[in-house]
């Protein structure tokens, strides 16, 4: 009995991890983000960050919020976005002086309101121009 019962109940639990994975209607899910500049980022100019996400369908994303290591939000329009297998878009940003983690969230048109989605982090080295 014991032998039937341990598949049962670890097939019961694989189905119920996959299916919290799994995107409701309307969801947008944010999967991680990058920089397109090397690995240090200059800290007077501007740098693009693109962030990669899964959606059901094309919702509308209003605006994307940043935070430098808790400073923020520092929100942006979101203009270009690009949907499909590979899901993202890209966005300028100013950075802030010093290593920090950058993370970021994005609010969205869901149905009849704004929904937030989940964040996500990346490391972001900022350097002086002598620096470097």
């Amino acid at each position: 009995m014991k032998r039937i019962l341990a598949p049962i109940l670890m097939s019961f639990a694989i189905l119920l991890a996959s299916s919290s994975c799994a995107l409701k209607k309307g969801e947008l899910r944010l999967l991680g983000m990058q920089t397109q500049e090397s690995a240090s980022i200059l800290v007077n100019g501007q740098f693009w960050v693109r962030v990669h996400f899964e959606a059901d369908g094309n919702p509308e994303i209003r605006r994307a919020c940043f935070y430098w290591f808790g400073d923020g939000p520092h929100c942006v329009e979101v203009k270009c976005v690009e949907y499909g297998p590979f899901a993202y878009f890209d966005v300028p940003l100013h950075p802030r002086y010093g290593s920090s983690v950058l993370q970021c969230y994005v609010e969205y048109l869901r149905g009849e309101g704004i929904e937030r989605s989940n964040a996500v982090a990346l490391p972001v080295n900022v350097v002086a121009p002598f620096e470097r």
